[in-house]
């Protein structure tokens, strides 16, 4: 069976995506280790937590790359891998590096969107998204450390961007866009010491980890990987148009 006959069918005008086992592998790792990780939040299993969450990212990198996509978005992935351990480290110098590592993950999927030549969105829906950000610092900065404040402020607006920018390149993207914009606002309020749901860790890493994932998912749908070598000529990497 030849590389071209494995590739499922998809509807006219829009790329094939090539059925690769080591993808479908890394899938399912993918989705057992998230099972084990928030298991392990919801037991209080430290141990398989902090062994769990630095495994994550990388997985997802590795389909991602399987997936055709495009260089961004593993580093955005490995970059959310940095943040994760070091948060895990704990204490306000790591916390800072951390967000710094997230920071510049979001710098890669702007990159990215804008490398793929997305639509932008309305007027409209980037003044609601401007408005959200604006409203969450300003309830927010009363209650963070005054160090704090300006590096959460300058994170959250470069967040807003990103997941405004996630929007604009389709469906998928803008939820996982929105997602993060929840999963770090829920980590903004413990700062802020604000009410959180019982188990507040468990939400916010079933809430990026899914902001990851649609991201990843989104931004690889419709990629076509480059052959192997003897099969054929070069194939750009080009991401399908909603």
């Amino acid at each position: 069976m030849t590389a071209s006959s494995r590739r499922a069918t998809v509807p006219a005008g829009r790329l094939t995506v090539p059925a690769g086992r080591a993808t479908t592998v890394l899938r399912v790792l993918f989705a057992l280790l998230i099972s084990v990780h928030l298991g392990a939040l919801l037991l209080n299993a430290t141990t398989v937590v902090h062994l769990t969450k630095p495994a994550l990212m990388p997985v997802l990198a590795l389909w991602a790359q399987g997936r055709g996509g495009p260089w961004p978005l593993p580093v955005a992935l490995l970059c959310g891998c940095a943040g994760d351990v070091l948060l895990q480290l704990g204490g306000e110098t790591a916390f800072l590096a951390g967000m710094g590592c997230f920071a510049a993950g979001h710098l890669c999927y702007l990159a990215l969107f804008a490398r793929a030549g997305r639509p932008r969105t309305a007027p409209w829906v980037a003044a609601g998204y401007g408005a959200a950000w604006l409203g969450t610092v300003a309830l927010l900065w009363p209650g963070l450390a005054p160090h704090l404040r300006l590096p959460v402020a300058g994170y959250s607006l470069l967040l807003t961007v990103m997941a405004l920018a996630a929007l604009g390149a389709g469906v998928r993207t803008g939820a996982g866009g929105a997602l993060f914009m929840l999963s770090d606002t829920l980590i903004a309020a413990g700062l802020a010491d604000w009410p959180r749901p019982p188990v507040p860790q468990f939400w916010i890493m079933a809430t990026y980890i899914a902001a990851q994932w649609l991201l990843a998912a989104g931004a690889t749908h419709g990629a076509v990987p480059p052959p192997r070598a003897g099969t054929g000529a070069h194939q750009p990497v080009t991401p399908v148009r909603r």
